[in-house]
């Protein structure tokens, strides 16, 4: 049948179309046969085309514009009786939608959604010829209730059955979901198919009013995502308050960490993915930010008790709250240089502790005996440089540790580590007496390190703990006093030819220089080539001498020449009577090398060598001993080529020391029992004798006498001390003279201020200190005051 020429009229064709419509809209089950779908689509097609615009109009045939004007208008009434169809619907499914009920309700309302969509989805494509024509103009004339038609069914259920008006499903729908929500929530098992299917519908009910073809969350947001957030808050503020009142934070930090677990795993599940951030933050408002106060405070008690996993949890629950880390930062950081402080504490108390009994040699002399038990009290008070820095490692190695594992490295934690360490490196109760003590112990550390005879030989092994010293040497702030000390020690390495590893100790050297820069480290480098040179002019000396000399009239001699610039050694105030054995030896050096080098002085450092003398009187095995000297203490073993015995007086006018130093060289000879004081008197009294032991045994062949006085010891580190105080005063004036030739004018306490910002990479002036050097420069007249502002100095070109 041919429908081209027929009459169009719109009841017959409602009528035609409703029956079809309904069989789609409510039993569309029982299938629809390709033959009534073209059926109902050429109906609509026929109608929309039809040769009138309405059926008592006239004959007159319609053509161009008319044509497509009557067309527009028989497409209202298909489209208005669609619209009054859909509604009519729709109430009859609120009818049944009233019976009802919860998770009932919900199984319902997806159900009828689901079928609903479907048979309006192919309602859609049987009205396409209307989309296509009237609907499209419509809405490109700018009529923005109009829509296609199957957006016009999602319209329809959204107004006038979810929430369009009065007595529409949407509160239901939101109160039924919500209760299965916290069923879940209770832990009870649910389907979640039903909340994700109702999540499925509220989201493709949004539509763009300005373009209904563009999909919005509005619906989803204002019907769904607002009434459950609300829900949430309201259901973990109650379960926080009673499960924190009741159990312990641990455990509550558990529970929380559980449940926004929870909540991330239902976005997963059924939520909309943009609810994931608003309901996060709910719940972390609720479980964290309400609750962050008694976290903080059980912060202490973690530490205290080192509870990695659970410093972890509330680090993780209270970095949602970025200013509640502040107060942890700095309990930690408090906490840290208390572990510090006590530690080197510890260090200390051991050390001041009394020696053990029988540590100390017997002496013939109950009042040696009170002398040697006070002197070995004050020993054991001083702090092992070793015991000293892993103590601290230790405590920096911890909470290092921690930040990483705990904190996950944030640069917060990091922050307030590196200032507890600074703190407890250089102000801790073996730093009361002088601040720059952490780097006089971490130099002779390295020197322990470095030297031959260290317990670790592992190159790796050395390299992994200067890599931990260095760690340590970026939290001193007199970076000066460990360069003196570090220079001084070693110097003594290569001049005893000490070092264990050349590449060590260039990789050391290196190290100091990443840390602070070439000057810092330049004199330490020079030094290495001054070995360097030494070695090749020790090679010359001995290959001049082997040919002008018989062999037995060279005794086996090495020497090191260092610039005066920088090696941090002096020459001793007292003289030295050079050996007959040596004496050709030292005039030919002298002679070899003014003429190599003219205009050059040597100045000869007695005190600083060493030497190797073969026992022939005594023997071990047939093996002669060789005793291991100072160059003081040859000078006073030869002797004992022409006698057996010497009094102290005798000794001093050969070898000419003074008497300080020839106590000093004696006090190693009678400690290893080379040489034996007279019976009954006074160690270093001038008229008391020595005899050389003619019964000496010791355990090994090679035997060190070269044993240092305490006194000497300390002396020593004195003079360092001084050194380094006098280094600082010509820094400081240095420093204070760059900043006045900048700015010419400078008011007092600025010109303290920036000395110390200038200076503290390197060291920390005291204020004093710069006063005191301002004074200088006054009297230097590098400077002078304002005659109208006595506070205020000008510098003098």
């Amino acid at each position: 049948m041919s429908y081209a020429g027929q009459p169009t009229d719109l009841a017959t064709t409602w009528t035609q179309l409703e029956s079809g419509i309904d069989l789609i809209m409510n039993r569309l089950s029982g299938g629809l046969s390709y033959k009534n779908w073209m059926d109902l689509y050429t109906t609509i097609y026929n109608y929309c085309t039809g040769s009138r615009m309405y059926g008592g109009s006239n004959d007159e045939p319609l053509s161009g514009s008319s044509a497509n004007r009557g067309a527009n208008l028989m497409g209202a009434d298909l489209y208005s009786n669609l619209k009054q169809y859909l509604q009519e619907h729709l109430d009859q499914l609120k009818i049944k939608a009233d019976q009802q009920a919860d998770e009932d309700f919900l199984s319902f309302y997806t159900k009828e959604w689901k079928r609903y969509t479907t048979a309006t989805t192919f309602v859609h494509h049987i009205f396409a010829y209307l989309n296509r024509h009237w609907v499209k103009r419509e809405i490109d004339e700018g009529h923005k209730t109009i829509y296609e038609v199957y957006t016009l069914t999602l319209v329809t259920w959204r107004d006038h059955f979810f929430g369009g008006g009065t007595g529409t499903i949407q509160p239901k729908v939101m109160d039924a979901v919500l209760k299965l929500i916290e069923k879940q929530r209770n832990g009870e098992t649910i389907d979640t198919s039903l909340v994700n299917h109702i999540v499925d519908s509220f989201v493709s009910l949004g539509l763009d009013e300005n373009d209904s073809t563009k999909p919005t969350l509005d619906v989803y947001k204002q019907y769904f995502e607002a009434p459950f957030l609300a829900k949430t808050e309201e259901y973990y503020k109650m379960e926080s308050e009673r499960f924190i009142s009741e159990n312990s934070i641990i455990d509550y930090m558990k529970k929380a960490e559980g449940r926004l677990a929870e909540e991330n795993g239902r976005v997963q599940m059924y939520l909309h993915s943009s609810s994931q951030k608003p309901l996060i933050m709910c719940c972390e408002a609720v479980l964290i930010r309400n609750h962050m106060g008694p976290m903080q405070e059980e912060f202490q008690n973690l530490l205290d008790h080192d509870k990695v996993e659970d410093l972890s949890r509330m680090y993780g629950l209270l970095s949602c709250v970025p200013e509640s880390l502040d107060k942890l930062r700095q309990t930690f950081e408090v906490h840290v240089r208390k572990q510090g402080l006590s530690a080197v504490e510890k260090v200390a108390e051991s050390a001041s502790a009394p020696p053990p009994e029988g540590d100390e040699e017997e002496e013939d002399d109950p009042k040696a005996k009170t002398a040697v038990a006070v002197a070995g009290l004050k020993k054991a008070g001083d702090v092992d440089s070793k015991t000293y820095v892993d103590a601290l490692l230790a405590v920096h190695r911890k909470y290092s540790e921690l930040v990483e594992s705990a904190f996950k490295g944030e640069t917060g934690f990091g922050a307030s580590l590196d200032k507890a360490c600074r703190e407890f490196v250089n102000r801790n109760v073996v730093c009361e007496k002088s601040s720059s003590k952490s780097p006089e112990l971490l130099a002779k550390h390295c020197d322990s390190l470095l030297k031959k005879g260290s317990k670790i030989t592992d190159e790796h092994e050395v390299e992994e703990v200067l890599n931990s010293v260095m760690t340590l040497f970026k939290y001193v702030e007199d970076k000066d006093v460990f360069q003196k000390f570090y220079q001084k020690q070693l110097a003594r390495r290569l001049v005893n030819q000490l070092s264990a590893n050349g590449d060590t100790e260039e990789s050391m050297i290196n190290k100091l220089k990443d840390a602070c820069g070439f000057e810092f480290t330049s004199k330490l480098q020079r030094m290495f080539q001054d070995v360097a040179l030494s070695k090749d002019l020790n090679d010359q000396f001995k290959e001049q001498t082997t040919r002008l000399a018989e062999k037995s009239d060279l005794p086996d001699f090495q020497i090191l020449v260092g610039g005066t610039g920088q090696w941090p050694l002096n020459a001793t105030g007292t003289q030295f009577n050079i050996p007959d054995d040596l004496l050709k030896t030292y005039e030919r050096f002298q002679n070899f090398y003014q003429h190599k080098f003219s205009g050059r002085k040597l100045n000869w450092l007695f005190h600083l060598g060493r030497a190797e003398i073969k026992a022939n009187y005594v023997k071990q095995n047939k093996i002669a001993y060789t005793f291991l000297t100072s160059t003081f203490q040859m000078g006073v073993l030869l002797q004992f080529n022409a006698a057996t015995s010497y009094s102290f007086g005798e000794l001093q006018t050969n070898t000419s020391l003074d008497e300080p130093t020839l106590k000093s060289a004696l006090y190693g000879l009678i400690k290893s029992k080379a040489l034996v004081p007279e019976p009954g008197k006074k160690m270093f009294d001038p008229a008391t004798r020595y005899e050389l032991n003619m019964s000496f045994k010791n355990k090994k062949t090679r035997v060190k006498v070269d044993i240092p006085m305490r006194a000497e010891q300390k002396q020593e580190s004195d003079e360092t001390h001084k050194g380094i105080e006098d280094d600082r005063s010509m820094v400081i004036q240095a420093a204070i003279v760059r900043i006045m030739k900048t700015r010419k004018v400078m008011q007092n306490q600025l010109l303290i201020t920036e000395t110390i910002d200038q200076l503290k990479a390197r060291f920390r002036p005291t204020v004093p200190a710069i006063k005191k050097c301002i004074d200088m420069l006054l009297e230097k007249e590098y400077i002078e005051r304002m005659e109208e502002q006595r506070d205020v100095f000008q510098y003098m070109a």
